[in-house]
């Protein structure tokens, strides 16, 4: 039942596809699950002699539990485990695929299913959905998806075309998506409990008009320093000419022309001051995927849009910068000083970065001789 869940070792395709396509499927796992059950109790009602008003009133008490439990979930850290809408799931599928987590030829029927795991067999490194290592990926990039439309790592457009390979209808709105619902329900559905690690993470403009997909599992020391020369200056290069071209118009700018150029104007600035903020974090960035998501994405937290991540992120900053991190590699990074001089004193951590030759044994307490009993008068 865990192959139609993304974030579940299991994983296989969303249901939407998975039914279409192969018999053994998460709907028909259910059934097969419902009518065990059925039996189940049959057998048990038998033993203990329940008459049918008995089963009757059980069966009545395990559909208003049930109820109550999907109704009275308060605690946003739960709200993860709970399915997405079939459409969202589907989308959400088809970014994995454009960022080859996922192997969009299992839908195609261009790969046949993975044989089931014997139960006592160990995790695999991967779900059997995720594109194996060497596969060719559905699009080649650097780690970087874009929302601009015309451009060759555009994430909406690539999205669609996912989707066209699988022979789903594409909807009208998939770049509106992306804008607006993608990353909460990415985080709603890669969060448990207290853990929350989104992997794509929406780098955006104040205003959200242009925005930097980057991959978490392709994060590097150079991330930033990509975005900065192959997305952000192209783009603001293409910007800058069209604002120049409406300036030289003057006087002859219709009404049309004066509206696109006050537009471009602070599409303008909202990209350098994008760009002026990537140049100012890249120097110190060097992510370690060991420190994980959280603590990864904690320097960029102003570029994120999502309110509740983004105070989630610049809590976790301000507990860095407090030393309560100092296990990370981030803390190192940014605090050398600081780190090294807890090496000093606690071993774990000078072990954690390396240091040990850092640490001082402290010097060991001699024990107090104990002084001999005198003797007795009496002795």
């Amino acid at each position: 039942m865990d192959t139609v869940e993304e974030t579940s070792h299991a994983f296989f395709l969303p249901a939407a596809l998975q039914a279409g396509i192969y018999e053994s499927s998460a709907l028909s796992a259910e059934v097969a699950l419902s009518r065990v059950q059925a039996d189940i109790d049959s057998i048990a009602f038998e033993i203990y002699g329940f008459t049918e008003e008995d089963r009757e009133a059980i069966s009545q008490i395990v559909i208003d539990v049930s109820d109550g439990a999907n109704n009275d979930i308060e605690d946003e850290d739960d709200v993860g485990s709970l399915p997405g809408d079939a459409a969202s799931t589907l989308l959400s599928w088809a970014v994995g695929c454009a960022f080859g987590r996922f192997d969009w030829r299992l839908a195609a029927g261009e790969r046949e299913a993975p044989p089931p795991p014997d139960p006592f067999d160990s995790l695999p490194a991967k779900s059997p959905g995720m594109l194996p290592d060497g596969a060719r990926p559905f699009h080649a990039h650097t780690g970087i998806l874009v929302d601009d439309q015309g451009h060759p790592h555009d994430l909406a457009r690539l999205v669609e075309e996912v989707l066209i390979s699988v022979k789903v209808v594409v909807p009208d709105d998939v770049r509106r998506w992306l804008q607006r619902d993608f990353f909460a329900f990415h985080l709603q559905r890669y969060s448990k409990s207290r853990r929350k690690a989104p992997i794509y993470w929406p780098l955006s403009t104040t205003s959200g008009s242009y925005t930097l997909w980057v991959y978490y599992l392709s994060l590097s020391d150079q991330t930033l320093y990509t975005a900065i020369n192959d997305f952000m200056e192209p783009k603001l290069k293409q910007v800058s000419d069209d604002v120049t071209a409406l300036r030289n118009k003057g006087s002859a700018r219709t009404r049309d022309d004066e509206k696109q150029f006050e537009t471009l104007q602070v599409f303008e600035l909202e990209l350098v001051e994008l760009r002026d903020t990537l140049l100012k974090l890249a120097p110190n960035y060097k992510p370690n995927h060991d420190d994980g998501v959280q603590i990864s994405a904690a320097p960029l937290w102003p570029l994120f849009r999502h309110k509740p991540w983004q105070k989630v992120l610049k809590d976790t900053l301000a507990k860095l910068e407090k030393g309560d991190y100092d296990w990370s590699h981030l803390a190192v990074n940014y605090w050398p000083e600081r780190v090294r001089e807890k090496c000093k004193t606690d071993k774990s951590l000078a072990i954690a970065h390396g240091l040990e030759d850092l640490y001082v044994e402290p010097e060991a307490q001699q024990k107090k001789a104990r002084g001999k009993k005198k003797a007795g008068a009496g002795e």
